[in-house]
């Protein structure tokens, strides 16, 4: 434990309050990866065909991906690198645990004792079945958090759209509660037909959606960058896919109480009912992006700033461009990780740039950590290209500059 004092003090030191973190991989075994984030394609299956594909890169999280019994005791967490070559490393999970208050800053530390949120780019083929996250009280019943998340398409991550650039929210405002329930109980008798009581919503690239929890949602194949409460909570209630892939009846009860099992009903009343039937879902749950101030007095100086995640008082993110050569000093009031899509430059003490390609386990310079007393002192950004933007995604737990 003192070592990790004294590696956690270290990392502190080399960054300025900002950490490098090392890139995080995660496979799921019933998805089919859609190769758009950046990993070696030799390296999709690394972890071998039990574990199934990785189709995603989770970002600033200290939240243990739940995999099954084959998972791995640090599946899911990022890591801290200390030292240039990342032989002195430490979970940021543990680095929390160990100096809260002067990363999350006093505030957050007190209230919550830890750091609530993660995000990923989820980078699937195909769709993804039905499925809902579960809402506090739900959640709570497998000691576990409920799970509010959000959704962005970013440009720099969709050369291509997969096969279904679509996404099924909720039901149709007429659907009813006994049809649902018939679909459910129908769940091991072939397709269950879950996707006839809903409807989809084209993706477009560059906006997003939130997603609260108790909301079914059927994720299309866009590669998306999606900020969430630090949970992994969820059970899918569709049974068999568009290319006839078969969902198992195991992620029907997926963190369903055990005394609970068998008992549809009880997955009837995960669902948030009101918010799946609102007529009015698109636009409540749409997101453009919104400039956090007036563009064009940013971009003279030198910058342009939008939230993209901001629907959520949980959780939000915000995009960052800065314009060629220049430097700007951004400052903002919570701590937030962030990841960068494209440019090169410096930020703070580090180097940062976009990798083209990564080797599984290869260290980047894309993914940082800014802790709350660096980000509210203000970050140092410099372009160093002459004609690309830098652009970075920071994602947030509760954010005070944030507004509703």
């Amino acid at each position: 434990m003192s070592n990790h004092k004294s590696l956690v003090t270290k990392a502190l030191a080399v960054g300025g309050g900002i950490f490098r973190l090392r890139p995080t991989w995660v496979p799921r075994s019933f998805c089919r990866p859609g190769k758009r984030i950046k990993l070696h394609p030799d390296d999709y299956y690394i972890l071998g065909a039990e574990r199934g594909g990785i189709d995603e890169r989770w970002l600033a999280s200290t939240t243990w991906a739940e995999n099954g019994p084959l998972t791995a005791e640090d599946e899911g967490l990022s890591y801290i690198v200390v030292d240039g070559e990342g032989k002195e490393r430490i979970l940021l999970r543990d680095a929390v645990d160990l100096a809260g208050a002067d990363i999350l800053g006093a505030e957050q530390w007190k209230k919550h004792g830890k750091w609530t949120m993660f995000s990923k780019f989820f980078d699937n083929a195909g769709p993804l079945p039905h499925h809902v996250h579960h809402r506090d009280e739900h959640a709570a019943r497998v000691g576990a958090p409920g799970k509010p998340e959000m959704y962005f398409f970013p440009s720099q991550m969709n050369n291509h759209g997969g096969e279904f650039p679509f996404t099924f929210f909720g039901f149709n405002p007429q659907t009813t509660k006994e049809q649902v329930l018939a679909s459910l109980m129908a769940f091991e008798k072939g397709d269950n037909n879950i996707l006839g009581l809903s409807r989809a919503h084209k993706l477009e690239l560059d906006t997003g959606w939130d997603v609260p929890p108790g909301v079914m949602h059927a994720p299309g194949s866009l590669c998306t960058y999606e900020p969430q409460y630090a949970s992994d909570v969820y059970a899918m209630y569709q049974s068999v896919l568009m290319n006839g892939q078969v969902v198992g009846r195991d992620l029907l009860w997926k963190n369903c109480p055990e005394e609970e099992l068998g008992n549809y009903e009880y997955l009837l009343q995960v669902i948030d009912w009101e918010k799946n039937i609102d007529p009015q879902f698109h636009q409540k749950r749409f997101m453009a992006p919104k400039p956090v101030r007036d563009t064009e007095d940013m971009r003279a100086d030198g910058y342009v700033e939008e939230w993209i995640c901001y629907k959520c008082k949980d959780v939000s993110a915000k995009r960052l461009r800065v314009l060629p050569g220049r430097t700007v000093t951004i400052k903002d009031a919570a701590a937030y990780g962030l990841i960068c899509l494209q440019g090169h430059g410096t930020l703070g003490e580090w180097k940062v740039e976009t990798p083209s390609i990564i080797r599984y386990g290869q260290l980047t310079n894309d993914e940082f950590f800014v802790t709350q007393p660096a980000a509210a002192q203000g970050v140092r950004i410099t372009n160093e290209s002459d004609c690309d933007d830098i652009v970075l995604l920071k994602h947030f737990a509760e954010n005070p500059d944030l507004i509703i």
